[in-house]
C-alpha cells in the first residue's frame, strides 16, 4: 500500500584507525557542510582542523566519494566516479598542512556548480582530513613498529543542493522480524531511494490485533538516505507482543511526503 514521497537533511561520518594507544590530536569542527546553489553559482567555505596536542600535527586533505548500503557496506571511491558526485566542482587548498601546537588551522574551499539546467537535486563527496605522526627512523624492527604512532580519518561531506529541485524516491526494500543478541524483537526495515534528492524520513510502525486494536506505537532514529543509497532501520517490538498482528509502516519526511505499507507479522 503506497502514499507518496519523501525530503530532506543532512550528513557526515567519522573513522579512525589507531595503531598505537595515543589519543588522536587533532579534531574537526563540523563533518557536514551542505548548502543549496544554483547551476553556474559559485559558494565557499572552510574546515577548522584543531590540533590539541603540545605537538604539530602533520594533516593531508585529499577527496574522495561515498556511497553506502543498508548491508552495512560503505564505498569510497575514486573522486568524481559517482554519477552524483561533486568532487570535480570542489576547489581547496592546501592539501598538506603542518599545524603547530594548540592550534587552529583553516582549510579553505569553493564550490562552482557548472552552469547546467540539467542538474537536479543533491551531489555529494568527502573531503578527507587525515593526520599522520610518524617517529624517527630507527634500526630497531620493535621500535619502527611503535613509531607508527597513529592515523586518523575525517571524513568532511561536502553536500549540494541544487535549489530545491528534485525529489526522493523511497522505497521498502525488506521487512522482517529479528532478534538481537539478548533475543529482543526487532522490526528490520531495508529502505532504498530511487530518487535525486536526499531524505530522512521519520519511521515508525503501529501495530493492529486481530479484532483491529493498537497494540502500540514504535519508532526509530531518523537516517539520511542519499539518491542511489539504501539503509536499514531497526525499530524495537514491545517484549509483551505474542501472537499475529496488522503492522502499518510508515515512512514520513514532512508534508505529503509520505509511504506507507502493511504488513503481516507474527511474534
Amino acid at each position: 500500500m503506497l502514499f507518496c514521497r519523501a525530503c530532506t537533511v543532512l550528513a557526515a561520518i567519522l573513522f579512525v584507525i589507531t595503531v598505537s594507544t595515543k589519543s588522536n590530536a587533532v579534531t574537526i569542527s563540523s563533518l557536514t557542510h551542505e548548502r543549496q546553489a544554483m547551476p553556474g553559482e559559485t559558494y565557499s567555505g572552510t574546515i577548522e582542523i584543531v590540533n590539541n596536542s603540545p605537538d604539530a600535527a602533520i594533516v593531508k586533505v585529499y577527496q574522495t566519494d561515498y556511497q553506502f548500503q543498508s548491508d552495512g557496506s560503505n564505498t569510497f571511491g575514486t573522486a568524481g566516479e559517482l554519477p552524483r558526485s561533486n568532487a570535480a566542482w570542489v576547489d581547496f587548498s592546501p592539501n598538506r598542512i603542518t599545524i603547530p601546537p594548540n592550534s587552529t588551522y583553516l582549510v579553505n574551499y569553493s564550490v562552482k556548480v557548472p552552469a547546467d539546467n540539467s542538474l537536479s537535486g543533491t551531489y555529494w563527496s568527502m573531503m578527507m582530513v587525515e593526520e599522520t605522526q610518524t617517529a624517527a627512523p630507527t634500526n630497531n624492527p620493535a621500535d619502527q613498529q611503535a613509531a607508527i604512532s597513529q592515523i586518523v580519518r575525517y571524513g568532511v561531506q561536502c553536500i549540494t543542493q541544487i535549489g530545491t529541485t528534485g525529489e526522493p524516491d523511497l522505497k521498502i526494500v525488506e521487512a522482517k522480524l529479528t532478534a538481537d543478541s539478548s533475543n529482543a524483537r526487532e522490526l528490520m526495515l531495508d529502505v532504498k531511494n530511487d530518487g535525486d534528492r536526499w531524505a530522512v524520513p521519520v519511521v515508525w510502525t503501529e501495530l493492529y490485533d486481530q479484532s483491529g486494536k493498537s497494540a502500540g506505537k514504535f519508532e526509530c532514529e531518523k537516517k539520511r538516505i542519499f539518491p542511489g543509497t539504501s539503509v536499514r532501520f531497526k525499530i524495537m517490538m514491545n517484549d509483551s507482543l505474542k501472537g499475529n498482528y496488522k503492522a502499518l509502516i510508515v515512512l514520513d519526511t514532512g508534508g505529503e511526503n509520505v509511504i506507507g505499507a502493511k504488513y503481516d507479522l507474527e511474534f
